[in-house]
């Protein structure tokens, strides 16, 4: 289903955590604002989009990264059924939206996302 919803950048990234790298992701990083991380494979990937960003380090399969100012966020679940985009609208506010499965959304909602617009078949969502 397609959907939208505008969530702070700090709550994406506990998503993303949640979703792709919770056994992975360090937990010394967990609080710092300017840390995320990527997954640059094309099945199950999060790409990040900023002004500035720096590799730290690789755990498994996702890249440590140091961040200033993201612009963008791309997600794509390694089912396939999920392909969400992440655009800034002000400072670290922005919104999320695309197509996610039930799984994702009990995983938004589990982090603190839950306003969340589900769009009917054939609705436009208002791109950033």
């Amino acid at each position: 289903m397609e959907i939208e919803v505008y969530c702070t950048l700090e709550e994406l990234k506990n998503f993303l955590i949640e979703s792709t790298g919770k056994r992975k992701f360090p937990s010394k990083y967990k609080d710092d604002p300017s840390i995320m991380f990527e997954r640059r494979n094309e099945i199950g990937k999060v790409y990040i989009e900023a002004e500035e960003k720096e590799d730290l380090e690789e755990v498994e399969d996702i890249v440590i990264v140091k961040v200033n100012n993201v612009l963008g966020v791309e997600y794509k679940s390694k089912s396939g059924r999920t392909h969400l985009k992440w655009r800034q609208l002000y400072k670290n506010f922005g919104k999320l939206y695309g197509k996610a499965s039930g799984n994702t959304l009990v995983n938004l909602y589990e982090v603190g996302i839950r306003d969340i617009r589900v769009l009917k078949e054939g609705e436009e969502s208002d791109k950033a």
